[in-house]
């Protein structure tokens, strides 16, 4: 199974370094780079305010379905209960402890985290994973964009 979730892997971050986007979650040796169109406009404007953030994310609405950012984490997370993938399932994390997801193996470093799953804790962990969690099994480089961090957050907590 490790090697079928490593092939897997290592096929999806071929496909996503040949489409320009970056690869997600829980995958052991797997190399991820991340760019998207929303960061190269928010590197270019500067980092903007939280206060934009938020407007941005209250602009977007849940029920429309996974914002366009969270197509580099459904690589390898599923927003379907009990569906893990190379990456656990997001669906009712928010306000979890992390780690904490039926039938998917953690790394060591995320079940000692202590780690709840809000807001601010999400935030820091989608914009840079192995700053939050050191020994984090997340390939992912991060997500630099806030809007997108807060669009990805809100879909998350709807879920």
């Amino acid at each position: 199974m490790k090697i079928q979730n490593l092939v897997t892997c290592s096929i999806m971050a071929g496909v996503l370094a040949a489409c320009g986007g970056g690869a997600s979650e829980e995958a052991e040796g797997s190399a991820a780079s991340q760019t998207a169109e929303g960061d190269t406009a928010n590197a270019a404007a500067g980092n903007g305010s939280m206060a934009q953030a938020s407007d941005e994310a209250a602009a977007y609405d849940p029920a429309s379905g996974p914002p366009k950012a969270f197509a580099q984490c459904s690589i390898c997370h599923s927003a379907e209960p009990g569906k893990n993938m190379i990456g656990p399932s997001l669906a009712g994390i928010y306000g979890e402890k992390a780690g904490d997801v039926e039938g998917f193996n953690f790394s060591p470093a995320m079940m000692k985290s202590g780690l709840v799953w809000d807001d601010e804790t999400l935030d820091a962990y989608i914009e840079n994973p192995r700053k939050v969690v050191p020994g984090t099994r997340m390939s992912y480089a991060g997500m630099k964009n806030p809007e997108m961090r807060q669009q990805i957050i809100e879909y998350i907590k709807s879920l």
